[in-house]
């Protein structure tokens, strides 16, 4: 064979096996769980990472998109956390208001009022625990324990600024972000 079409050929085989390496397969709907498939018919996992803190794994989170794709403020999404060890959810109440507070978003008032409400809501997690939050829009975000429905928050401003503590351009997660939307279009 003429060292030309080899080397062309031998690029196509190459072309066409990184393309097929990079394609995501849809997702199965029987791997979607079913609160997901709910709130978000014809769901898609946009990505997934896990954050850490000092080295330390904490969760897991995944981000659930609709036909839309990711559209901040607009579109309904899921965020979900895989918790890797026990926290309390008071805990979980005070380092998301910390993280909002370094966005600089709302007022004092209303983190404060946002915090008594994360508090009454976030229950007490354990490895493997799931929470998933529902960004609504017009709404604000309803939460769910494994699957279960914990309750809702029905504040938007709240909801932007809650969700922004992951997919801000801001974020103290930078890595994370990019890899919750890294398939959200």
């Amino acid at each position: 064979m003429n060292p030309i079409r080899m080397f062309s050929a031998l690029c196509l085989v190459m072309l066409l096996a990184t393309a097929q390496a990079a394609s995501i397969p849809p997702n199965n709907p029987t791997d979607i769980p079913a609160h997901i498939q709910q709130e978000l018919p014809n769901a898609r996992l946009s990505g997934e990472g896990s954050y850490r803190w000092f080295g330390l794994k904490i969760y897991d989170a995944s981000l659930w998109v609709g036909e839309q794709g990711y559209q901040a403020n607009s579109a309904r999404f899921i965020l979900n956390l895989s918790y890797a060890r026990d926290l309390h959810g008071e805990r979980i109440a005070q380092a998301s208001i910390d993280e909002i507070r370094k966005l600089g978003m709302g007022s004092s008032a209303q983190q404060q009022a946002w915090l008594s409400a994360m508090k009454a809501l976030f229950p007490d997690v354990h490895e493997g625990s799931q929470i998933s939050g529902l960004f609504t829009p017009d709404h604000g975000a309803r939460f769910y324990l494994d699957g279960k429905v914990l309750g809702d928050i029905a504040d938007p401003e709240f909801a932007r600024a809650f969700f922004s503590i992951w997919l801000d351009p801001r974020t103290s997660a930078p890595g994370l972000r990019s890899k919750l939307l890294a398939n959200s279009r």
